[in-house]
């Protein structure tokens, strides 16, 4: 009798491919990383915005603490509201409508210019000036003023600028 032959064929040892690598990138990985980008970009854009909005009043805020007269702090004030509202709206007004418009862009609990009007117009008008718990008083409204209405609010802006903002 013949031997049984085994029926095995000389193949080779089976070998696995290697694991795909992380290199190159798929399309996927490659949005994503597009993506980041493009928020990281939009975010260091509006952080510069704001600063640059913000400027103007950190500098008058500074300059508040020097100011040593009533006409100085009105001074600081208009030059504020020129910077970030119209000429043509700010640069006219005086007295009581300059006073009404400052109160008109803080919230309503935050107001007191038209409720120290006559503490305004003494300081400003008068020869003897104000004491200075007055000029403290005033000082503060300031103050409020320049954290509170700077930058405005699109709300705040007259409607001829909203559009163009």
């Amino acid at each position: 009798m013949a031997t049984p032959t085994s029926n095995t064929l000389p193949l080779a040892d089976i070998h696995l491919q290697a694991a795909p690598g992380l290199w190159p990138l798929a399309w996927g990985w490659w949005a994503l990383l597009a993506a980041l980008a493009l928020i990281i970009v939009a975010v260091v854009y509006a952080l510069r915005l704001r600063t640059q909005k913000r400027k103007a009043q950190k500098e008058a805020i500074k300059q508040l603490c020097d100011t040593k007269t009533l006409g100085d702090i009105n001074a600081l004030l208009k030059r504020a509201a020129l910077t970030y509202f119209p000429r043509h709206d700010v640069a006219k007004l005086t007295g009581h409508m300059w006073l009404t418009f400052l109160d008109n862009q803080l919230p309503v609990s935050k107001r007191g210019f038209v409720a120290n009007e006559t503490l305004w117009q003494k300081g400003v008008f008068s020869k003897e000036g104000l004491n200075s718990k007055e000029l403290d008083i005033c000082k503060a409204l300031a103050k409020v003023w320049l954290t509170k209405a700077l930058p405005p609010k699109k709300a705040n802006l007259p409607q001829s600028e909203v559009k163009d903002v």
